[in-house]
């Protein structure tokens, strides 16, 4: 696969995962947000909709392939999800 062909595949992850997140919560974040958001406690105590959402509603899969496109520490939001399942009483994908 070239690099263009790289490139459009990311970026039809990102627009997936950004419609995912924000659609339904009305929020505008950017991939940088998310990415931001998701490997921050704070976003878990604040009960930020956006981060919740990338957790519960994203196939595994394709939260992988987001932090690693997104160089986001994988310990940090393996964290932040524990924070999140622990809130909402249910296993989250990444909280293992």
């Amino acid at each position: 696969m070239g690099t263009l062909s790289v490139r459009a595949a990311m970026g039809k992850l990102t627009a997936q995962v950004l419609a995912t997140v924000n659609g339904p919560y009305r929020t505008r974040q950017s991939a940088q947000q998310l990415a931001a958001l998701i490997a921050d406690p704070s976003s878990a105590q604040a009960h930020n909709a956006a981060a919740f959402a990338f957790f519960s509603e994203i196939a595994p899969a394709v939260q992988s392939a987001f932090i690693a496109e997104m160089n986001v520490d994988e310990a940090k939001v393996k964290a932040v999800a524990r924070q999140f399942a622990d809130m909402a009483g249910y296993p989250l994908p990444l909280a293992s």
